[in-house]
């Protein structure tokens, strides 16, 4: 038996992960116990949790993987530099600090309370999207699939395609630095006023309500070579000065200026933050996901060229882009994705364990993703002695009670905080640490805006549905257990779900079984016989922060916003009528 701690760190979606035997035991992101949105430095907390909750020592550790290979690609690297001479210096800045991690041993030691004599393991580095790739492929149940990652860069390669077949990936093709969707979406995304370190989904939900007004530039921004695509360096500050990111004194990540001079040649000046968003950004939003939906299918039918197989694991930062994974049944020959829930670089972690368990040490293949509950969960104790500490009413009630009387709540037109079990691995709430309403109501995204989330007025919320009615009300089958695909509602249905229709009829959904998550699955189960709709409005429970993960966190929550009800175990919390009025 092997025990494997994976790490992600020194970079963004600082996270840790623990495989024992080849299971994934647990998975942590660092931003959900350091309250730090993207947190870049070491994740201390999140390697104490996994270990406590896989009830293991640091003596027990065998290996540990990082998602990281400074040594990967290095002859790629000395010909960029031969050509660019003038990035050296940066380029030996930039590797220097990523191998700073150096004695992982020693960090260990002065940031989590190691004892030296008990750090006897190996340490694995695993380059970044052979880690992406990893964390999809043997999460899936096939033994044969095509494999792709693409993001921002990570160990200086853009998208990789893989053939993946028993335990072994084989590498078929990268792309390398600068040319990046990534890149091209982020630089957009500063230019209208989202130059926050992960904003792209914003922007994701902003271009239905744009035109094709600027496809011209964008073709010529970035365009398909063969096999690859190419970005137009004159649209781009140059690669090398700082890679465009930053971390902060607080581990964020600070992204710096994407955009030339050419872009406000063009277009005139950036918008500026929380101003009103223009036409001209409505339709530049359209146009850049158009752009990339068109690369994005264009890779992947090379991949399909060179790996002819209807299935596909999937990983990386732009795999997030639930939009274009929507289309691609359409628009490629897979037929069938498996998805990674932590899909973004918290997932690599994960990623870096399972390829040394399953390509370096040839463990059996034991696992298979059914649901992505691999974080901690708290004790009914836990629970009450949170309530009983900030002086909250409640009830405690069984379970059948319990779930129509959330109903009941729900069908009201009450926002709900609903807590359950293990938190989500990823950067969903499905489920465990979520926001419930209902979807029929026209002004409940107004609500769920006003009083919770204070939302952008364009960001459409999501629909959960039982699994078995998917294709009653959405236009494709294929599920979508972590809400990674965006579909359209079928036209009966749209008037009948308000509140997740989004301006172009879509949603991007969560199909939900009973196997996955049977609290939760009742739950939909439940409101739907009472109701008529199988579906809920499922969002975040946070509010301007990273996801909630504690008894603690989600009292607050509950307490300092408008949130009618609080569901948190076995537990329901409904706020006196007097105050509800005052808020």
């Amino acid at each position: 038996m092997a025990v494997i701690l994976g790490i992600n760190t020194h970079h963004a979606g600082s996270s840790a992960a623990l495989v024992v035997d080849g299971i994934p035991v647990a998975a942590v992101a660092e931003e959900r116990l350091n309250r730090v949105k993207y947190y870049a430095g070491f994740p201390k907390l999140s390697v104490l949790k996994v270990l406590e909750i896989g009830g293991i020592s640091f003596r027990e550790i065998d290996y540990v993987a990082v998602g990281r290979d400074a040594n990967a690609n290095l002859s790629r690297k000395v010909e960029y530099v031969v050509r660019n001479p003038s990035k050296l210096l940066n380029l030996v800045k930039i590797r220097s600090a990523r191998t700073a991690l150096g004695d992982l041993k020693q960090l260990l030691v002065e940031e989590c309370g190691a004892n030296p004599a008990d750090l006897r393991f190996e340490q694995i580095n695993v380059e970044h999207h052979l880690a992406h790739i990893a964390s999809a492929y043997y999460v899936s149940p096939w033994e044969h699939a095509a494999g792709f990652s693409m993001d921002g860069s990570g160990d200086f390669v853009t998208c990789m395609l893989a053939e993946c077949r028993g335990q072994e990936i084989e590498i078929k093709q990268r792309v390398y630095v600068p040319h990046s969707l990534g890149s091209l979406y982020s630089m957009v995304c500063q230019y209208i006023g989202y130059g926050k370190y992960g904003d792209e989904g914003k922007v994701m939900g902003l271009a239905p309500y744009g035109e094709a007004a600027y496809m011209d530039t964008f073709r010529d921004m970035v365009s398909t070579t063969g096999n690859a695509f190419e970005l137009n360096p004159a649209y781009f500050m140059p690669f090398g000065s700082n890679q465009g990111v930053e971390m902060n004194e607080k581990g964020e990540m600070i992204l710096l200026r994407h955009y030339s001079d050419k872009i406000t040649e063009l277009f005139g000046s950036p918008r500026e933050p929380y101003t009103e968003i223009a036409k001209r950004d409505m339709d530049l939003a359209f146009c850049l996901q158009q752009t990339f939906e068109d690369i994005y299918m264009h890779m992947l039918n090379v991949l399909h060229r060179q790996v002819p197989a209807e299935r596909i694991a999937m990983a990386g930062g732009a795999v997030l882009n639930s939009v274009a994974n929507g289309k691609l049944f359409d628009e490629t020959p897979f037929r069938e994705t498996c998805i990674q829930p932590a899909a973004g670089d918290e997932g690599l972690s994960l990623g870096a364990a399972l390829y040394v368990s399953q390509s370096v040490l040839h463990e059996p293949r034991r696992y298979v993703m059914q649901d992505a509950y691999l974080g901690p969960e708290y004790s009914p104790a836990a629970t009450k002695s949170a309530l009983d500490a900030a002086h909250v009413d409640y009830q405690q009630l069984p379970r059948e009670q319990l779930l129509q009387a959330t109903v009941a709540e729900i069908e009201q037109g009450n926002v709900v905080g609903w807590f359950q079990g293990r938190m989500e691995w990823g950067p969903r709430a499905l489920g465990n640490r979520s926001i419930l309403a209902h979807p029929g109501l026209e002004n409940m995204k107004d609500v769920l805006n006003a009083r919770i989330k204070r939302r952008e007025w364009f960001r459409p919320f999501a629909p959960v549905v039982l699994a078995e009615r998917q294709t009653e009300i959405f236009e494709y089958h294929h599920p979508s257990p972590f809400m990674l695909h965006v579909y359209k509602i079928k036209p009966e249905w749209r008037a009948r779900l308000a509140a997740v229709r989004h301006v172009d009829d879509t949603g991007r959904l969560q199909t939900v079984s009973r196997d996955e998550n049977p609290l939760y699955y009742d739950l939909v189960q439940a409101f739907g016989e009472r109701t008529g709709i199988p579906v809920l409005i499922n969002t975040s429970f946070n509010e301007n922060e990273p996801i909630i993960c504690t008894p603690e966190e989600a009292v607050d929550c509950y307490l300092r916003t408008r949130m009618d009800t609080l569901v948190i175990g076995d537990y329901l919390c409904r706020k006196p009528a007097s105050d509800e009025a005052e808020q």
